[in-house]
């Protein structure tokens, strides 16, 4: 059949006439028809391949759930579960509840890994790698010799070094240096009531004379534990309102503290690790005689009033003051800010999993 040229737009041309071109067309529409044939032939096989992977995913969740639920505990797994529908595309979400635990983990051992599962349940396993990594293997950290090892959480993959620069924590110590002079004036006033447990004060050391401000090292501390000692920020109200503007500080959870640390003269604090490296401990001097040190991880530092050291404490560290009776205590505000690089998510958790309700 031949369709008239008179109905198409196009120009004369006298050199291929009407039959080449009729014939052209026709060809140019055989292969769009080829074409169009092609495309949807090879959707329509991808399709279907897509859905049997599903099918397949779906039945290894349903076997390996059946196998959780009877109790086939003999090899370490990680499951598969289905999670809600988000935005109305349903996901397939890894998660690590069912992973069997360290048979030589100690009870604190397995009640922190109890809290991660229920803080999973409760949000999310998202973000969760470094702690559920950490606190399985924090049984087998304990028993090896090293100059980091933090004796209750290790996180790994966390960049440690003794003595951290002050850009980890910018804000936070430009805040505490600022207010150096109205804390330095409260602490006066609390160290003229004399150093009694009756008021606030913590001793960690033997007396070695009967007067009031005799301990080796003592601690008026504003948090302890993560929780508030009242009493003592009603004594210090300027210095506990600084504490609330940093952005860092660890007041949730019992790994966090805060207060004024003393250490009298000839009294050592030798060879002890902090309990974990997800902190940074800010020492701010307050009153550093001479001769006063502390060694961590091997890199001796001293102290100087009015300025901030960023210490790493789950290395191993010594704190020394061989002055003489004249010198009087050295004097530092310790505040436990967090590692720089310890997620949100990971804050959030540790903050529920070290609940000082817990």
């Amino acid at each position: 059949m031949d369709w008239p040229m008179d109905l198409l737009p196009f120009p004369p041309c006298a050199e291929l006439g009407v039959r080449p071109l009729n014939g052209l067309l026709w060809t140019l529409l055989l292969l769009f028809l080829w074409y169009c044939y092609r495309v949807g032939k090879h959707k329509s096989g991808s399709r279907r391949s897509v859905l049997s992977r599903a099918g397949s995913c779906a039945g290894a969740v349903c076997s390996a759930t059946s196998n959780v639920a009877t109790g086939d505990r003999g090899t370490p797994c990680i499951t598969m579960e289905t999670g809600e529908e988000e935005q109305g595309q349903g996901y397939l979400t890894p998660v690590l509840s069912h992973a069997l635990f360290p048979p030589q983990a100690t009870a604190s051992g397995r009640k922190l890994y109890a809290a991660l599962q229920e803080y999973a349940k409760r949000y999310s396993w998202a973000g969760m790698g470094r702690i559920h990594k950490g606190l399985r293997e924090q049984a087998t950290l304990n028993d090896r010799s090293s100059i980091q090892k933090p004796h209750l959480f290790f996180l790994p993959d966390v960049p440690s070094i003794p003595f951290f620069p002050r850009d980890a924590h910018r804000h936070d110590i430009e805040v505490l240096e600022a207010n150096y002079p109205i804390i330095l004036a409260e602490f006066q006033a609390v160290y003229q009531r004399g150093i009694d447990p009756k008021i606030g004060w913590t001793g960690l050391g033997p007396k070695k004379r009967s007067t009031p401000r005799s301990y080796g090292q003592a601690v008026f501390p504003l948090y302890s534990a993560g929780v508030c000692v009242a009493g003592n920020c009603r004594s210090c109200p300027c210095t506990y309102r600084t504490l609330l503007s940093l952005r860092t500080f660890i007041s949730s959870n019992s790994l966090g503290a805060a207060g004024f640390w003393l250490l009298g003269p000839g009294a050592t604090l030798g060879g002890v690790y902090g309990p974990t490296n997800t902190r940074l401990r800010c020492h701010l001097g307050v009153q550093t005689p001479p001769q006063c040190e502390l060694v961590v991880g091997g890199e001796p530092q001293c102290w100087s009033e009015g300025h901030c050291l960023l210490v790493d404490d789950s290395f191993l560290h010594t704190v020394s003051h061989k002055g003489v009776a004249e010198d009087g205590p050295r004097v530092i505000f310790s505040v436990d800010l967090w590692h720089p690089n310890v997620a949100a998510a990971e804050r959030q958790a540790l903050d529920y999993i070290f609940c000082p309700d817990q």
